[in-house]
């Protein structure tokens, strides 16, 4: 369990730089395509590092998500399944898988501001619910299979 513990916490040190910097470019009052593309991507790695600490929490319970090309929204489906975050959660968070999906395969100049403003102004609040989901689901020891046995 330790092991994981310091897992989760490297990958919570780099989204909470992630969200300071989306802090930062959103902030700015006139956006340009080099602002809109620094707020999807700080946006993208935000999201990068929940399915981070996800797979790293289903890992400690021997819970394997198969490399399909659906793996990223059945990572979610198994963390709802496995009792790790809420379907509501899920679901909140699914707005940012599908948010990822157009951000590898557009292009920056297709970014729309306003959409990119509701996805920055929600994600501290969605983070932080996430963590505190995890961080519960985490202190449950009968969570986690016991290994060496």
């Amino acid at each position: 369990m330790g092991d994981l513990s310091v897992k989760i916490s490297a990958e919570k040190e780099n989204v909470e730089k992630a969200l300071d910097n989306l802090n930062s470019a959103a902030r700015e009052k006139e956006k340009t395509v080099i602002e809109l593309a620094a707020i999807a991507t700080f946006l993208h790695n935000i999201y990068n590092g929940i399915e981070n600490i996800l797979k790293q929490v289903l890992k400690a319970k021997h819970v394997e998500n198969t490399k399909s090309e659906a793996w990223h929204k059945n990572l979610l489906e198994f963390s709802v399944n496995n009792g790790i975050i809420p379907e509501k959660l899920s679901n909140e968070l699914y707005e940012y898988l599908s948010f990822r999906h157009f951000f590898i395969h557009s292009y920056g100049f297709m970014l729309e501001e306003a959409y990119l403003e509701n996805l920055a102004n929600n994600i501290p609040n969605v983070w932080s619910q996430f963590l505190s989901e995890v961080e519960k689901y985490c202190q449950k020891p009968d969570n986690f299979p016991v290994s060496g046995n």
